[in-house]
């Protein structure tokens, strides 16, 4: 059970941001703690924005937050210490960072990472035999780099005194339920309310819920079924008749159900996953692009580059260095090939 100040005195909650961390993640994970201290007319929580530098930190959609300096925010009395990141997590392991959450560690606070944060307390050395989760976007990258990490698909993960969280709206989630787990289901329902926060997703729920789209439009069980397959068969691709045999489906069916559903084939859905898989190593490990390729399904490393530039507009060696300019100038996905432009009938 993660505990921070308890019941009886103030929680300190310490949230170091990087540059063009998530702000929505940010913000969602915040707001919870002041429903609370507002409902119940007292500091239960007192939290503070925290960088290296102090002053002000700009968030992946351009907004600017201000922060207070490590050295001035009172870090050795952080109950709970945070890290909010995104884009390119690794070049933001300072020394200084990393002394903070190895004290707070040792001090037996709760670490806890948002989004990408999880990077950072691994790269710090701080969730090793533990089990965690980042962005769905980033889960193959932290698998790759962090073997000794368990990775989980879940919206957040609490393993013992580490908490991680893939961001977005499941930050809401977390707070709530580490108010109700300090505080009581009848405060954190309050607070749920006050910030008309949707049915609360409980601990271990997935990024990839099964049954529908976040709109409510249903997947057949049967091409979900497909999908499964070939996402267990991306680093060793099998054919798609052995996908067909897998879910009973003849070829003719697969293909008619995929251009209804998914707007593909079959056989270019496969790869397209196998691509989106390839740019997530790209942009965010040092591998190497033939390690790359080969993760991804591709014997050879001309016909990777020859695809990923037909899929995203640009060579893998190419889109390493861009790959990682945050949101404000680009947005997922990154790039896609110019579509052809339409002959005039003459």
């Amino acid at each position: 059970m993660v505990e921070g100040g308890g019941p009886d005195r103030t929680t300190e909650l310490r949230i170091a941001v990087t540059p063009f961390f998530n702000l929505a993640a940010t913000m969602s994970f915040i707001d919870p703690f002041r429903a609370a201290n507002y409902l119940e007319g007292t500091t239960l929580f007192r939290w503070q924005l925290v960088s290296e530098a102090g002053g002000m930190v700009t968030a992946s959609n351009g907004v600017e937050v201000n922060t207070a300096r490590f050295s001035e925010a009172g870090m050795n009395k952080a109950d709970m210490l945070f890290v909010s990141s995104s884009w390119e997590p690794e070049r933001h392991v300072s020394a200084a960072l990393r002394a903070n959450l190895r004290n707070a560690a040792k001090r037996q606070a709760i670490l806890g990472g948002l989004d990408t944060g999880a990077f950072i307390l691994a790269h710090a050395g701080l969730l090793e035999n533990y089990t965690a989760t980042v962005h769905y976007e980033h889960i193959d990258a932290f698998q790759e780099l962090f073997p000794k990490t368990g990775i989980s698909e879940a919206l957040w993960v609490i393993d013992r005194r580490r908490v991680t969280c893939s961001g977005g709206a499941a930050s809401l989630d977390l707070a709530l339920h580490l108010i109700q787990q300090s505080h009581g289901s009848a405060l954190a329902n309050a607070a749920a309310r006050y910030v008309f926060a949707p049915p609360i997703r409980a601990h271990g729920a997935l990024q990839y819920p099964e049954n529908t789209e976040p709109l409510g439009n249903s997947v057949p069980t049967n091409v979900r079924a497909a999908i499964r397959v070939m996402e267990a068969n991306l680093e060793t691709p099998i054919s798609i008749a052995d996908v067909c045999k897998h879910v009973g489906l003849s070829h003719r069916q697969l293909d008619r159900l995929f251009a209804q559903c998914v707007r593909k084939t079959p056989a270019l859905y496969y790869r397209d996953i196998r691509l989106d898989r390839a740019r997530g190593l790209v942009t965010q490990t040092a591998l190497t692009m033939s390690e790359i390729a080969f993760a991804s399904g591709f014997s050879s490393q001309v016909h990777f580059s020859r695809a990923y530039k037909d899929r995203f507009g640009l060579p893998p060696s190419k889109d390493r260095v861009q790959g990682r300019i945050p949101f404000e100038f680009r947005a997922w996905p990154m790039h896609r090939a110019p579509k052809p432009k339409a002959k005039k009938v003459k």
